[in-house]
């Protein structure tokens, strides 16, 4: 099964919805710490839109989604409750980018819906768009600016296979499939270094939050001419 390419048009009709507020794009990889950041700007009442919560949402029981991966892939990838099995498309896609790449052709556009409506809602001076495929997909578009959280790839590691409890080459593998960090960092309008600490980070974030306050009144200025 193929996705339709009508849900990429619709994805476009959504983004345009909110093109006159500041949406700030938020990434990193795995293990940079993008979260900790996004907690650092919901503490100034800034509303964060989470791809990855958007990812599982639209792959509930039920949605279109996981009708298509079940036929696609197999009941092996389905738990006996009816929900996603992760793990095991995990491991399918990891070790095969043709169906990585058939995977997210199905799933980018539906999770584009979803931020879009979220992002749409959004009452705070500017939202954030937090997405570890931000600088990969169309989600860019919806976005005026990109901060990317950097770390070390040796940080990267430590920090992920301590939280997920992965193996270090199931780290590497990840890390592989993203988008290199030279490429994140190149495309980046701001970046943002988690190596240190959390007193640190909080003081960088006060900083680009201020900055981002500036841009959103601008743009409002803009849109009221």
């Amino acid at each position: 099964m193929n996705p339709s390419p009508v849900l990429y048009n619709l994805q476009q009709i959504f983004y345009s919805e909110f093109q006159a507020m500041f949406v700030l794009g938020l990434t990193g990889g795995i293990g940079s710490g993008k979260s900790a950041v996004a907690d650092c700007f919901k503490t100034y009442g800034i509303k964060v839109v989470d791809a990855d919560i958007a990812a599982r949402k639209v792959v509930e029981p039920g949605m279109p989604a996981l009708q298509a991966i079940a036929e696609h892939f197999g009941d092996t990838v389905l738990q006996a409750d009816g929900t996603m099995d992760r793990a095991a498309l995990r491991n399918i896609v990891f070790n095969d980018e043709q169906q990585r790449h058939w995977l997210e052709r199905l799933l980018h556009p539906a999770i584009g819906e979803w931020i879009a409506t979220e992002l749409a809602s959004a009452t705070s001076a500017y939202a954030i768009l937090e997405s570890p495929l931000l600088l990969e997909t169309e989600q860019r578009k919806s976005t005026q600016r990109a901060l990317v959280v950097d770390v070390s790839k040796e940080l990267q590691i430590e920090r992920a296979t301590a939280r997920d409890d992965n193996t270090r080459e199931q780290i590497e593998a990840i890390i592989a499939a993203q988008l290199p960090r030279e490429d994140r960092l190149a495309r980046a309008d701001d970046v943002i270094d988690n190596s240190g600490t959390l007193v640190e980070l909080k003081g960088a974030v006060a900083t680009l939050h201020q900055q981002y306050l500036e841009i959103a009144a601008s743009l409002g200025k803009q849109g009221s001419v």
